[in-house]
């Protein structure tokens, strides 16, 4: 018969706390290596066109970060070019740049890179290459960027 009153003994107690450090030490170790076979997906650039909003929604002079895959895009609208738009990540150490509409530029806030806006090429500072440009289309008024060529 059972004991209606049946404790835990200590020497129990400690087995089910072993065993309860034991897993969560096993899933420690185990969670990270399933997460490394089987990565979620990010994409560098995406395959479909981002929508950024109307024509009207990015005044001249002005400009937009917006989501772009895995990192942001910068979309200006230029005096000279009109709508373009460039990856926003600096081709120095990887910081995201943002626009100055003081300036003009692009400027990249950790090592004082410049780029200009209208080509997104180096005026001053470390980063080597200029910024990578990404195609922008206008369909029915709406602003759409990247994209299969």
């Amino acid at each position: 018969m059972t004991d209606p009153e049946a404790k835990v003994h200590r020497r129990g107690f400690l087995k089910i706390l072993s065993s309860l450090f034991a897993a969560v030490g096993l899933g420690a170790i185990v969670g990270p290596a399933i997460a490394f076979f089987w990565p979620s997906k990010l994409e560098e650039m995406p395959s479909e066109p981002v929508s950024v909003g109307s024509e009207g929604a990015i005044p001249q002079g002005a400009a937009k970060t917006v989501r772009f895959g895995r990192y942001p895009a910068l979309v200006i609208n230029t005096p000279e070019r009109g709508i373009v738009a460039y990856s926003a990540v600096c081709t120095h150490f990887a910081c995201l740049v943002k626009w100055n509409p003081e300036s003009k530029m692009i400027e990249c806030p950790c090592h004082e890179g410049y780029f200009n806006a209208v080509d997104g090429s180096v005026i001053s500072g470390p980063p080597p290459t200029p910024l990578e440009e990404i195609r922008v289309t206008i369909v029915d008024g709406n602003i759409l960027i990247g994209g299969e060529a």
